[in-house]
């Protein structure tokens, strides 16, 4: 198992916890992750840790793809990967339609056509096969759309890209995961359970079958939470605030993302009573709805024996070839360390 560690991005000020970057890369962590909403950036503080650290890899968790050209974001990951010596992770999202059309201003569109053109140009330019030309359903090169001037000209990198610069994708809807199988390197759940592998499995293999790839070829690298302490309810607490802001929060009634996948983990009944507090603006009581059992599932909490114990699951859905790396939230150092024990 390979351990990754997740940094988000910024409140009202914008803070880089290095010595923690640096303990992971002393520890043996594979990877560390920045992001992006609408503030901080998830490519400059990338920039900042590459130049500062030897061996760990940066990944973007994520970088918003409508706010940044295919083109844009190809020349950003072969700079980054060339000043780095190969360790850019590029990590893709379609975000929200309230953060892309009301922070950046463009259509929303369609996320998982989206995907798959936007990658398949960052692809082509990494390849450098000749002058890039691609007539989408979202993107064209040259454009030829309205206020064009009919000048645009197909043109080739002149820097020479890598084609194995990895690309993942920030999915959790069976369309999102089919498409990453299909086109990227890897998906990270927004969060995963070690024993429901099956909730995924559908549509990465119809997306492996599409590209003629098998599941060694397509990393899984889910978010998982990490709270170390004796209070075990208190631990969780933490956990369930993330997870009701997303499965109640993050979309309108009928409209969720998130409230449709714990639906489809199991938790159907518990998802709806979260999502119908939370938009009612009972966000106490919604937090409380979340079953401790799906924390569980997804996060690591509690006192070390317990988290030691529950690595084992993990453990073993790397064996099965099911997970490739998690992504840990984690803010305490001497979690890091235990977990480093646990799975390096």
């Amino acid at each position: 198992m390979k351990l990754g560690l997740l940094l988000g991005y910024s409140g009202a000020k914008l803070s880089i916890p290095m010595d923690t970057v640096k303990h992971a890369e002393t520890l043996g962590f594979d990877s560390v992750w920045t992001a992006e909403a609408y503030g901080s950036d998830a490519v400059t503080p990338a920039a900042w840790i590459l130049a500062q650290t030897s061996k760990i890899k940066v990944g973007t968790a994520i970088m918003q793809m409508p706010a940044r050209t295919p083109a844009m974001c190809a020349m950003t990951a072969m700079s980054l990967d060339q000043l780095s010596g190969g360790r850019f992770i590029v990590g893709l999202g379609a975000s929200g339609p309230q953060v892309v059309e009301g922070w950046h201003g463009v259509p929303y569109g369609k996320p998982v056509t989206r995907t798959r053109e936007y990658i398949q140009i960052m692809k082509e330019i990494f390849e450098r096969k000749g002058p890039v030309t691609f007539d989408g359903k979202m993107y064209q090169m040259p454009y030829s759309g309205p206020g064009a001037t009919g000048l645009g000209k197909p043109l080739k990198s002149i820097l020479h890209g890598d084609p194995s610069i990895p690309i993942y994708t920030a999915s959790i809807t069976p369309a999102g995961v089919s498409a990453s199988a299909e086109v990227a390197d890897g998906v990270f759940p927004v969060w995963m359970s070690p024993e429901k592998y099956a909730v995924l499995e559908p549509s990465i293999e119809k997306g492996l079958e599409k590209s003629g790839r098998k599941k060694a070829d397509f990393n899984v690298a889910p978010f998982v939470g990490v709270i170390m302490g004796d209070d075990l309810d208190g631990c969780r607490v933490f956990i369930k605030d993330f997870l009701a802001l997303y499965i109640g929060g993050m979309g309108a009634k009928g409209k969720n993302f998130y409230t449709d996948y714990a639906t489809r983990m199991g938790y159907g009944d518990a998802a709806e009573k979260i999502q119908d507090l939370y938009l009612a603006g009972k966000k106490e009581e919604a937090r409380a709805a979340v079953p401790d059992a799906l924390v569980d599932e997804v996060a690591l909490v509690g006192p070390e024996a317990r988290i030691r114990e529950r690595a084992k699951d993990w453990n073993a859905a790397s064996s099965r070839g099911e997970v490739d790396t998690m992504l840990l939230n984690c803010q305490q150092p001497e979690a890091m360390e235990i977990l480093a024990d646990c799975f390096l």
